[in-house]
Order: C-alpha cells, then structure tokens, then sequence
C-alpha cells in the first residue's frame, strides 16, 4: 500500500474472514489473558486460585487466518493452547462488567501458540515473553461468527485434537474470570477500541507439536479450526 504523505510505504492491515460472507474484520490490537482455567494453572505449576488476572499481547500480524502454521526458527519445543477469540466493535477505558457484552462484534476459535523452550528461558531470568508469543504466524485463527448469530457462549465445549487424537478438552464455563470480567478488567489497563482481538485463554491438556502434525480444534456452536504443522 503506497501513500504520497508517507516515507515509506503504509503496513499491510491484518483482516479476519467474517464467517459466511466476503466482508472482513481488521485488526487493531491483540490481548491474551494468562491461565484463565484452573486445571492449566495446575499443569503449568500455578495456584488456581482467583488471582487477579493478568495479560499479555500478541501483534496484529502474528494472527494467521487461513492457513497452515510454519514451524518456529530457534525453538524446538512448541506447544498448542486452543483459546476462545473475542473480537470487539466498541471500546473504551474502565468499561464495567455489565457493558462489556456490547463491545463484542463476534467469536472465532484460536490456537496461541507458544515456544515453551524460550518461555522457559525468559521466565527463569525474570524477562518478558514476546519472543515466546509474539512470533510470527504464532495465532492461527478461524473466520468470527457475529453475534447476531450465535449470542454470547458462557457454557460450550472447547477442545483440541492433534492428529486425530483429542488432547485439550475443557468447557467455557471452567474459566477462571468470564468474558465480561475479561473485558472489564483489560479496560481497566488499556483503553480498549473497535479492532481489538481478545484470546482467553485455554484448558489443560497443551502440549508439544512437530513438523507433519494436523491439527483440529473448535468451541462447539462458535467454529472450528484445522491446519497443519509445516
């Protein structure tokens, strides 16, 4: 994309497939939340308790609608975590519980994938983890389902299925702080706005993948995701 106005040419826009129809959603921000299930604090060596949540973020372009996930450089030691996707269509800063419902354009289903090696590494020296989790292609994503279509999911299945084998299995209603909390509390933190990408974290059950696998995933009545490790 070329603009006269600028020294170099504009960044490509990041858009999601909007499910059933050829219109897209573009992309502002992308926001994780952090052991958002009990059982995945406990595989993770975490308290489950309810703690105050905490975030993280992903970039724009590491979400990868469409296509095949490309093996990490520098890692050897890549796990999957399929998460519930929020996409906004309103925000603001201090947004309370009880209207964060209406920031919401639609649902998809996502898989944040994460280098557990260099994790490990960033953890244990105290550092951020963005070279763990904001690499790219490192958010594959289905097309969003609008509201206006499916409503709001608090109680569905979530799952995920590498090479034929169920390995991730958990429900909406086992997260830690709900989606309306979620929302709240980002607010709180960050002034939200229309574009914005929420991922939700994900059950127990993630774990290492190679080069060669297939892998499926979904949140029942939202959508479903299949991709390759390449």
């Amino acid at each position: 994309m070329t603009d006269p106005s600028t020294v170099i040419p504009l960044p490509a826009p990041t858009l999601l497939p909007v499910d059933g129809t050829t219109a897209t959603f573009p992309v502002r921000r992308v926001y994780c939340v952090g052991r958002n299930y009990a059982d995945h604090a406990i595989e993770m060596g975490h308290d489950p308790s309810r703690e105050p949540p905490f975030f993280f973020q992903k970039n724009a372009d590491n979400l990868l609608p469409g296509a095949d996930f490309p093996y990490p450089p520098l890692s050897s030691d890549v796990h999957h975590e399929v998460e519930l996707v929020i996409a906004l269509k309103s925000g603001g800063a201090d947004i309370s519980a009880d209207a964060a419902l209406d920031c919401i354009y639609g649902y998809g289903v996502g898989i944040d994938f994460t280098r557990r090696d260099l994790q490990a590494v960033a953890k244990k020296a105290g550092r951020p983890w963005e070279v763990a989790k904001a690499f790219e292609h490192s958010a594959p994503v289905s097309p969003l389902v609008p509201t206006d279509r499916i409503g709001h999911p608090q109680a569905a299945s979530i799952w995920l299925e590498r090479n034929g084998e169920r390995v991730q299995s958990g429900d909406l209603s086992q997260m830690i702080w709900k989606i309306p909390e979620i929302i709240a509390e980002l607010s709180a933190l960050f002034t939200l706005a229309p574009g914005d990408v929420i991922m939700t974290g994900t059950p127990a059950g993630v774990g290492p993948v190679e080069r060669g696998d297939s892998l499926r995933c979904g949140v029942d009545g939202v959508a479903v995701l299949e991709l390759k490790v390449v």
